[in-house]
């Protein structure tokens, strides 16, 4: 009888009920809707849940993601953070609304618990019919979900979130040099931004409504922190797409994904990053990154490095064939931060604290997204 509740609930919500053969798992669920925002996911040193353990599939992402408060364990357990993901059980739609509306970052974090979700989907009636705030019982959220009907979901608030019209504003010489939320230093000649919950590193693409210019930001900084408002861009990304004497504008984002992760960089037209971009990662057989670096990465976009173990960075060789000597020591509890700020060939030169030397290339271009170069269109 709670079964077929189940099932009428779920029709008049305009989710199908999901037949047996296309249940996705909450492993599988999860992992979906990473991967559809191209973000990154390091290693930490978050205890993973009991029941997804390194080796297992998805382990990075979802120990990543545990630490980062986007998963917080099983919603039909006593307790919801008891330290298991259950990770091959059927997925029910509250944890799938909960993970969708928190891997797109509607909002702060604190503001995507559960007791928030009846709020979260009136604001973002991600339903087919339309239903929110009164549908959203118990049981109607207990109901197993498909892949169809999770894609379902993604798309329409995905559409909802490119159709969302935001108050930008910009900042500039009063912060400029400044440390960023993220450590950098702020430059308001760098096409960069600030927003309230959109990761470090995410591209967005930022349109006037007015004009319909457009320009491609790398988040690197927290706020505005002024109501109202949803955005803060640098100066001169502001100045691409209106002039500087609006001060306040209304636009629309399209988030494209993680700096390392997202593809068309100096692709010539129709061709495709075809494989996921490969890291160079160990300096030794005991000293390892746990990202590493990339064979080829954007311009402007930060290299972030840490590591198992204490590592020197020797020096950098630039494109132009300058050599910096830094000679910066790097501990496991700390990171190095390196942006590259011409295209070409860099070469970097590691040791370890027993004196072993490694060098490792990276190839730096002009990024362009969707054949256009990065920052404008």
């Amino acid at each position: 009888m709670k079964h077929l509740l189940a099932i009428f609930i779920v029709c008049i919500l305009g989710i199908p009920q999901a037949h047996a053969a296309e249940l996705i798992t909450r492993r599988d669920g999860f992992l979906l809707l990473w991967q559809s925002i191209n973000r990154a996911a390091y290693e930490t040193r978050e205890e993973p849940f009991l029941d997804v353990q390194k080796g297992d599939r998805g382990f990075l992402e979802i120990t990543y993601a545990k630490n980062r408060g986007l998963l917080d364990g099983d919603s039909s357990s006593k307790s919801p953070g008891d330290g298991a993901f259950h990770p091959d059980d059927p997925l029910i739609l509250e944890d799938a609304l909960l993970w969708l509306y928190r891997t797109r970052n509607v909002a702060e974090l604190p503001e995507m618990q559960r007791e928030h979700l009846p709020g979260l989907m009136e604001k973002y009636p991600v339903m087919s019919s339309g239903r929110s705030r009164s549908s959203a019982t118990g049981s109607a959220l207990s109901a197993i979900v498909s892949s169809d009907n999770l894609l379902s979901l993604m798309h329409s608030l995905d559409q909802m979130l490119s159709e969302e019209v935001h108050e930008v504003s910009l900042y500039g010489e009063e912060f400029h040099g400044q440390g960023t939320a993220f450590g950098e230093t702020f430059d308001m000649h760098a096409i960069t931004a600030a927003h309230r919950s959109f990761p470090q590193n995410t591209l967005v693409k930022v349109t006037n409504v007015e004009n319909q210019k457009s320009v491609t930001v790398r988040i690197n900084d927290r706020g505005p922190y002024v109501d109202g408002r949803d955005m803060d861009l640098s100066v001169v990304a502001f100045i691409t797409i209106a002039e500087r004497s609006k001060g306040v504008i209304r636009a629309r984002f399209e988030r494209l994904g993680d700096a390392t992760l997202v593809s068309g960089c100096s692709l010539p037209d129709g061709q495709e990053v075809t494989e996921a971009p490969r890291f160079q990662k160990r300096l030794t057989r005991d000293v390892h990154f746990q990202q590493g670096i990339p064979h080829r990465k954007a311009a402007g976009a930060p290299l972030v490095l840490k590591a198992n173990k204490w590592f020197v960075v020797r020096g950098v060789t630039y494109p132009d064939g300058r050599f910096v000597r830094m000679q910066d020591w790097v501990s496991p509890e700390e990171q190095f931060t390196f942006v590259p700020s011409m295209p070409g060939e860099y070469l970097f030169l590691f040791a370890t604290a027993k004196g072993l030397k490694r060098q490792m290339r990276m190839e730096v271009v002009e990024c362009t997204v969707g054949n256009r170069e990065m920052g404008r269109s």
